[in-house]
């Protein structure tokens, strides 16, 4: 309004200054004039005095504003300090934030790569190793402890470590732990709470100690002893307990000193690091329970294995330890080959899988003969079976001497004028019937080749007769008179029988196709028409031995049945060639073995190392009844000559000579008149 006032009057006075310059104006014009100009000046006086009122009032508030605004400055530079602070500290706490996520973020992914390494890991040693590794190296521990429980009930010390001690017990290629296991329970089966560790496996819980010698809640005796010996400090301590889902604990992981990861100080276990522990310690109790479960089963497997090969050991002397010994030498001769660095085996190899295959197939390769009869196996005479024949046939014998005795009284009774004479006849017949005896019992033996004279003297003897007054179908089992070919009450009470026979009642039919089940399996190994044939003219007419074709055909047969049973077995991965390994001992390099006739190259090194295994095992086994024991130098001359005629590989052979392993085992097994001194130079090839 100010404004408006001034330009106003400043017009008046512009045109009261024209008015005055022109010389033409009238008096009225000039009163006119003046009076508009003095009308002005009145008005800018009072507008003048209402600008100084005005302006007095502005001034105060100016001065209250300008108060105010200073005030205001004070008040936003402190703002803006403490916004400088602010900032200054949320930066610090976005950088503090941030390295604890970082962490977190690293931890979790080695947490991740932990669960995902021992989920993977087989080896029971390396398994726990890196349990408790993980652990210490999650928790940045200077020292720490893997206990397992065993099945009484006690914590046994597994892995031990202490850093900053140099202190490394327990695991793959390290000293074993030598402390006493802990136990759970106290002789008067009240629970063990004193003790940290097994409180935790008692109770499942977690337990936070932050400094052991401030606790009054366990016994940190044993520690602090330790402490004293060594000079180390325990002090923060961080207990887990190793429980699978829904389980029992079977184990602790205890960590001892955890460090700051700046100053290297021993610090409280944080918060966050007990729930990554905790979370490792559900994945290790998983993992390892698993692999418990899996080792248990594995034992079981390996403990059943054994109690076959057991059972079929003591089922027959004939057979002694041969199934306990035999994977012993096999192992011996595969780990040989494993070790040597030139030849024909310098790039084998055994994983562990299959050394465990190995193994079992070692055990098991003579399973089948639970299928061969206990008779057949230790038949040690012709006529033997379930008991010696020969008994029987002597009594026909006495029958006949008898009834020449008889024979001559009721001749001498009519005739007794020629006493001599018949006396005569009588004494050349039971002289005759003692020698021909003589003579069969001798065959029955076998201990010589019986040439074709012989066979035909049996034959000859064997027509003598006997007269039967008793029916000999009376008592007899169904498949006994099955095989006679008749029911009860259809033999004649009083027949004329022949002094050795071979009758239809001795022969045993083949109840199986043997021909379309070795066509499937690949056997060449042909089978006797007849299961057995126990004709008494047939067993004594035997040129080699007291086996019959069927009888020698029955006890080659285990390895058939070794390849059946074993075939019809799931065998998980890795141990798909038990089957072949066990049932190849009987094979030969040239071809010419049973049941399959295959050749070397037909062969895994395996299969060759388990049938030299067998033949050596056989040859120096002191527990037969049937033969002498050979000496280290005869038991691997006999084998030079078979590797000579292609029963054995020649380069195992010389491996089993050169690296002593018929040494090794000789000092474990054999007696100490066999361990006589061998050179085995001749024995082996030249080299370049």
């Amino acid at each position: 309004m100010s404004f408006d006032l001034f330009e106003n009057e400043n017009t008046l006075l512009t045109q009261s200054a024209k008015l005055l310059e022109r010389t033409d104006a009238t008096a009225d014009e000039l009163r006119a004039g003046v009076g508009d100009l003095l009308k002005g000046y009145d008005k800018l006086f009072k507008g003048t005095q209402k600008i100084l009122r005005m302006s007095d009032r502005n001034e105060q508030k100016v001065k209250e504003a300008h108060n105010k605004i200073q005030l205001q400055q004070q008040e936003l530079t402190q703002a803006h300090t403490a916004l400088e602070h602010y900032a200054e500290s949320l930066e610090e706490t976005v950088r503090v934030r941030t390295q604890d996520l970082v962490r977190s973020q690293e931890k979790l992914k080695k947490l991740v790569e932990l669960g995902i390494s021992l989920a993977a890991e087989r080896d029971s040693s390396t398994l726990l190793e890196n349990i408790l590794l993980g652990g210490k190296s999650l928790a940045q521990a200077d020292a720490g402890t893997l206990y397992l429980r065993t099945k009484e009930d006690f914590l046994r010390f597994v892995i031990v470590r202490t850093d900053s001690l140099g202190i490394a017990m327990g695991g793959k290629g390290k000293a074993p732990v030598f402390m006493p296991a802990v136990p759970m329970y106290k002789p008067n089966g009240e629970a063990n709470h004193h003790n940290v560790a097994t409180h935790a496996a008692l109770t499942g819980e977690t337990v936070v100690i932050d400094d052991a010698y401030d606790s009054t809640r366990f016994d940190f005796s044993g520690v602090k002893q330790f402490d004293q010996g060594t000079g180390y400090r325990s002090r923060s301590f961080l207990t887990v307990p190793l429980r699978p889902r829904h389980g029992k604990v079977i184990g602790v992981m205890q960590l001892i000193n955890a460090l700051d990861p700046i100053t290297g100080q021993v610090v409280p276990f944080a918060a966050d690091v007990v729930g990554f522990i905790e979370a490792l310690a559900a994945q290790a109790a998983i993992t390892l329970d698993n692999q418990l479960l899996l080792q248990g089963q594995k034992e079981l497997f390996d403990s059943f294995i054994k109690l076959i090969a057991s059972a079929i050991d003591a089922k027959s002397p004939y057979t002694g330890g041969h199934c306990e010994r035999v994977p012993e030498l096999a192992a011996l001769l595969a780990q040989s080959a494993c070790d040597v660095r030139e030849g024909p085996f310098a790039d084998f190899a055994m994983t562990e899988d299959e050394r465990g295959e190995m193994r079992i197939a070692s055990w098991m390769h003579d399973c089948g003969k639970v299928t061969t009869p206990e008779y057949v196996v230790d038949k040690a005479t012709k006529l033997e079976g379930i008991f010696n024949r020969i008994h029987e046939v002597r009594l026909r014998f006495e029958v006949l001497h008898r009834d020449a005795e008889i024979a001559y009284l009721g001749a001498l009774k009519n005739n007794w004028q020629m006493q001599e004479q018949l006396q005569q006849e009588r004494d050349e017949l039971q002289a005759a019937l003692q020698e021909e005896f003589a003579f069969v019992a001798r065959c029955n033996v076998g201990s010589e080749f019986m040439k074709p004279v012989d066979q035909e003297r049996i034959r000859k003897i064997a027509k003598r007769t006997w007269k039967r007054h008793f029916d000999d179908r009376l008592g007899l089992s169904h498949a006994e008179l099955k095989r006679k070919g008749g029911d009860v009450g259809g033999g004649g009470l009083s027949n004329e029988e022949t002094l050795l026979a071979d009758k239809p009642e001795h022969i045993f039919a083949r109840e199986i196709n043997a021909e379309q089940r070795d066509l499937a399996m690949g056997i060449k190994m042909p089978a006797p028409k007849h299961l057995y044939n126990m004709g008494e003219i047939y067993n004594l007419c035997i040129d080699r031995g007291t086996l019959t074709a069927e009888e020698r055909y029955k006890i080659n047969e285990h390895v058939i049945q070794t390849i059946t049973m074993l075939e019809k077995l799931p065998f998980p991965d890795g141990m798909n060639r038990i089957p072949e390994i066990a049932g190849a001992h009987h094979e030969t390099i040239a071809g010419n073995g049973y049941p399959r006739q295959l050749k070397r190259e037909d062969m895994s090194v395996p299969a060759r190392i388990m049938a030299i295994a067998d033949v050596f095992e056989a040859l120096t086994a002191t527990d037969r009844p049937y033969k002498e024991p050979k000496t280290l130098s005869q038991a691997i001359k006999i084998m030079s000559f078979m590797k000579k005629d292609g029963h054995i590989d020649p380069d195992l052979f010389e491996l089993f000579l050169r690296d002593g392993v018929y040494k090794k085992y000789a000092d474990k097994y054999l007696q100490p008149f066999q361990i006589d001194a061998v050179d085995i130079t001749p024995y082996l090839s030249a080299r370049a």
